[in-house]
């Protein structure tokens, strides 16, 4: 069986894809990547890597997309195929670097108290803000991930990465989701227009939070990009 290898989001962890686990157990091995414990997407590549097998698919959501772009260019020999959910190639703008700065430093000094209402509800559709189940499951995340792991994510510089999509040679696919308020159907088509070869797919009635909102419907198409 091919092995595929997951890189979550900002603030989550391994269970960001508990709900697709019984569909996705079905379509390979599944590895899971730790980009907690680094303040670089390049550093977060080389620990990926340095725990990966030799060769993998490799499945990025949202700025754990951001770390699979790293990874393909860095080791192409070894990525059979790429698929990014959710995510972009653009970098930050000033106001947000500086923003996202100061987000680190407050919580350096005063600590983490976990992913505020607001971040978590704007990450879902809007008819499923009231599903309390599923917003504990977003929090719970970030509150195992902690102080430690937020500082070193909310920290890293995003940089535009638009000048390197040509050089990714691995069979990619681009999801983005109808509803998806943190992240455009441009930046989407940004991706597949400059990824060689890309695939663009939309999926309807979801918001940012894929693997959580429409586990069955990332398989699927997850089944298609193996394919």
């Amino acid at each position: 069986m091919t092995d595929i290898l997951f890189l979550p989001g900002f603030m989550c962890d391994a269970h960001l894809w508990d709900l697709a686990l019984s569909g996705l157990e079905r379509l390979g091995t599944l590895h899971f990547g730790d980009l907690t414990r680094d303040r670089s997407f390049e550093a977060m590549a080389e620990r990926v890597l340095s725990e990966a097998p030799e060769r993998f698919s490799l499945v990025g959501f949202s700025m754990g997309g951001f770390v699979a772009r790293e990874i393909a260019l860095r080791a192409p020999e070894r990525v059979e195929r790429l698929a990014l959910l959710n995510t972009s190639a653009r970098g930050d703008g000033e106001e947000q670097a500086k923003r996202k700065a100061g987000l680190a430093k407050a919580a350096e000094t005063r600590g983490f108290r976990g992913l505020s209402r607001h971040s978590v509800l704007s990450s879902l559709h809007p008819e499923r803000r009231g599903d309390e189940e599923m917003v504990g499951r977003i929090r719970e995340m970030a509150d195992r991930i902690g102080k430690e792991g937020f500082v070193n994510q909310i920290g890293v510089v995003r940089r535009d990465g638009h000048a390197e999509l040509s050089r990714i040679t691995a069979p990619t696919l681009v999801v983005w989701c109808r509803q998806d308020e943190l992240r455009s159907l441009d930046e989407a088509s940004e991706l597949a227009d400059g990824i060689p070869g890309a695939r663009l797919e939309i999926v309807e009635n979801c918001g940012h939070m894929l693997p959580l909102e429409a586990p069955e419907e990332m398989v699927s198409l997850l089944e298609g990009w193996l394919d």
